[in-house]
């Protein structure tokens, strides 16, 4: 796939204008309802002509997310906690397969140290 998963796309798919609030609650993994509160609640608190101008700036400049960026929820979640964390999602990556490693090991273990019958078999074939 030639798209980058921790780049800001406008979320067209969810999007009530012109995807920069979903947009945004894409990248971030905060719920969009939040963000357009948020940027409504800014633009009313005194933020009026500046808000506008940068939403529009950003609408202009952004690209639309491909249509299937993310295989599912979870990975639309793993890359958000890339984007927000790197550090702590290579040290869950790591601890994964850390986990998975250790599994594997105890399963090699069981059938090459447990399995009598097995361990006879092969003393036989020597």
């Amino acid at each position: 796939m030639s798209a980058s998963r921790t780049k800001f796309y406008l979320d067209k798919q969810n999007a009530k204008w012109s995807g920069v609030c979903s947009g945004i609650a894409d990248y971030s993994g905060v719920d969009v309802l939040w963000v357009r509160v948020g940027a409504v609640l800014l633009t009313l608190m005194g933020g009026f002509p500046w808000t506008l101008i940068a939403y529009w700036v950003v609408a202009w400049m952004g690209t639309p997310k491909p249509f299937a960026l993310y295989g599912s929820n979870e990975e639309a979640k793993f890359w958000q906690g890339v984007r927000s964390n790197p550090t702590a999602s290579t040290r869950d990556i790591k601890s994964r397969f850390r986990d998975i490693d250790r599994r594997l090991a105890d399963i090699e273990q069981y059938y090459t140290s447990h399995n009598r019958r097995l361990a006879d078999e092969i003393e036989a074939l020597r």
